[in-house]
């Protein structure tokens, strides 16, 4: 596997990040890999070169960009921790629906511009916060977007009127969704509703809940980290990419 540092060019500025490839020569499939709210640093890393290992090209864009290089944060992560509450929020907000999309549309083209990377479809994983940002970057481009997953994402259905889950009519990916128990950011209740919309917009989907696993449980260095649901969720993930981007 080659992981190489790559700056891609955004209408907002530079985004860093990491591209990983199976193999000196070869094509793969190229996948989108969104990290979780804690952005770029070894563990995601390291989850990415798994999916590469698996048989793809796997970029892995700094989504934050905006608020500064990795690491996102300095100090290490505490719910009570005033500068974490803060800095969690800006990094919020520094990411809005439209964002996303522009950005998303550097990604996608960074990637199709990649020698190794074979197939006129890409798939695209975010975590946590970046599931929402998976899910908008498939609707906006339902031609190069061929399957799209999300691991413990927050705020997929809400009240708010750009919820993610409005944009779900222009999707024309298969999609995968798995959920945490307890979720503060996608309560019980909000996944039957998501789980509703997804079932009226009427494409190829799957969406459960994992027993037994809490918000961040995919991520190799979360306190919550469980290695049987991370190792479900990555058969999950590689099975639809297989499905959809072969």
């Amino acid at each position: 596997m080659i992981e190489t540092p790559v700056e891609i060019k955004t209408p907002d500025g530079v985004a860093g990040g990491f591209l990983y490839q199976p193999a000196p020569r070869g094509k793969w499939p190229g996948v989108i890999h969104l990290t979780d709210i804690f952005g770029v640093r070894p563990a995601q890393q390291r989850m990415a070169g798994q999916l590469c290992e698996a048989g793809y090209v796997v970029l892995m864009p700094n989504i934050f960009y905006r608020t500064g290089l990795p690491p996102i944060f300095d100090r290490p992560y505490d719910p009570k921790d005033e500068y974490i509450i803060k800095r969690i929020g800006e990094l919020r907000a520094s990411l809005p629906p439209d964002a996303m999309t522009r950005d998303a549309s550097a990604y996608v083209d960074f990637l199709a511009q990649q020698p190794a990377v074979a197939g006129a479809k890409f798939g695209a994983v975010g975590y946590c916060f970046a599931g929402a940002m998976a899910l908008r970057i498939t609707a906006a481009f339902p031609e190069k977007i061929g399957a799209a997953a999300s691991f413990h994402g927050g705020g997929l259905f809400t009240g708010a009127p750009d919820s993610p889950h409005t944009v779900l009519p222009r999707v024309k990916a298969r999609l995968y969704f798995g959920h945490a128990v307890d979720d503060r950011s996608m309560s019980a209740e909000a996944i039957a509703k998501f789980e509703a919309a997804l079932a009226a917009w009427g494409g190829k989907y799957e969406s459960e809940t994992y027993s037994g696993c809490l918000h961040g449980w995919t991520t190799l260095d979360s306190a919550v980290y469980n290695p049987e649901g991370a190792a479900r969720a990555f058969s999950k993930l590689t099975a639809l990419f297989s499905a959809a981007l072969s």
